[in-house]
């Protein structure tokens, strides 16, 4: 007798598998629509730059050009004097010397692999359009011109440029995302002093300083100055989505107030989350203080009691995260320096902080990228 789920049980493998193949030309069609888009926009930009440096062309001729297009195909969207403006930017930085120099530096060829290869020219272009080395066409494929124009504006040393273009191809970031990501500074929050990180950290998560931010901004949630941790937490858990993006895309949410329970007590951790890049559960505790290391012991206290009773055996061990409001370096450093945890403290703002120029800082993170490659 055939029971009802011998039968469905293989149609949805069939469906699966139909599903699999329509999203992957459907990725496909994106891949290719956002590579002759780059494409256009190179071209475009060469073209208009070489007539503006020559002077052949002033800024009045590029708005008769954009009157022209218009009045011959009157749907011919995207094409105004600022998108067109946007184009030359986008050809002029990225071939600039300056950002040859940075990709040749940073950036070992196999970091960035695009499946669609942008070749930024074409034999039937003008003879004014330069051909750019595959390194830089295989960068500029990994996310689209919208957010290429995003990262050219307000992004100024071509070190954050390229770190920007390749943060938002392995977070996947969609145009607001990339947006947030630049006003909270994670260039600098994700590059810079690890001290906040503890010797086991280190040691058992070597990809650590690229995943865990120093600094978490939380405007988001309106916080008084004068809050407590409940109002913490259940801000945080009313906003999880815009914290989520704050700690990187890895984070899964398990549960606020988590209970761990251990010699007849009960305990609770202030949020728990799962790690996807690490395959490890990550305990999340706040405090309105500023740190003091006793919060360690804490902390400790909880991840021993993952390991024992919530870890599964295929998962690594937990990994603790102290979120604070401020915390003195030489406090932290001191106290993490003989930590054998995987544990570190980073610090939350309720506002957001005016951008300092930055150090140039992207060495790690590129160093991380292509040995997750190997």
């Amino acid at each position: 007798m055939i029971m009802a789920e011998d039968i469905i049980q293989p149609l949805e493998t069939q469906f699966s598998e139909l599903l699999t193949i329509i999203q992957g030309h459907r990725s496909a069609a994106s891949r290719a629509v956002n590579t002759e888009q780059l494409q256009m926009a190179w071209e475009v930009g060469a073209y208009v730059s070489s007539k503006l440096k020559t002077e052949q062309w002033g800024s009045k001729v590029v708005t008769q050009f954009v009157e022209y297009a218009h009045k011959l195909m009157p749907d011919l969207y995207g094409f105004s004097r600022r998108s067109i403006y946007n184009m030359v930017m986008f050809f002029e930085e990225y071939s600039s010397k300056t950002f040859s120099d940075v990709l040749n530096r940073y950036m070992p060829s196999s970091i960035v692999q695009a499946p669609a290869q942008l070749s930024l020219s074409q034999p039937s272009s003008p003879s004014s359009i330069v051909q750019a080395p595959t390194q830089l066409q295989t960068l500029l494929n990994q996310t689209t011109f919208s957010k290429h124009v995003v990262i050219l504006n307000q992004c100024k040393v071509p070190e954050e440029r390229l770190f920007y273009i390749l943060y938002t191809h392995k977070e996947r970031l969609s145009f607001r995302e990339l947006q947030r990501c630049i006003s909270t500074d994670t260039f600098t929050n994700l590059l810079g002093s690890k001290d906040n990180l503890s010797k086991g950290l280190k040691e058992m998560y070597p990809s650590s300083p690229v995943l865990f931010k120093d600094t978490t901004y939380l405007d988001f949630l309106g916080l008084p100055k004068n809050h407590n941790e409940m109002a913490l937490r259940e801000g945080i858990s009313s906003h999880m989505k815009e914290f989520i993006l704050e700690l990187g895309k890895d984070f899964i949410f398990m549960g606020e107030e988590y209970p761990l329970e251990v010699g007849g007590e009960t305990f609770h951790v202030d949020l728990l989350f799962f790690h996807r890049g690490i395959q490890a559960l990550c305990a999340v505790e706040l405090k309105k203080t500023p740190f003091h290391p006793k919060d360690m012991g804490q902390l400790n206290f909880y991840l021993e009691a993952l390991d024992r009773d919530v870890k599964r055996s295929n998962e690594n061990p937990s990994v603790g995260i102290l979120l604070c409001p401020s915390a003195n370096k030489t406090v932290v450093e001191y106290a993490m320096s003989r930590n054998m945890s995987p544990t570190l403290v980073a610090e939350y703002k309720r506002q957001l902080i005016p951008k300092e120029k930055m150090q140039i800082l992207l060495d790690e993170y590129c160093e991380y990228l292509n040995e997750e490659l190997k």
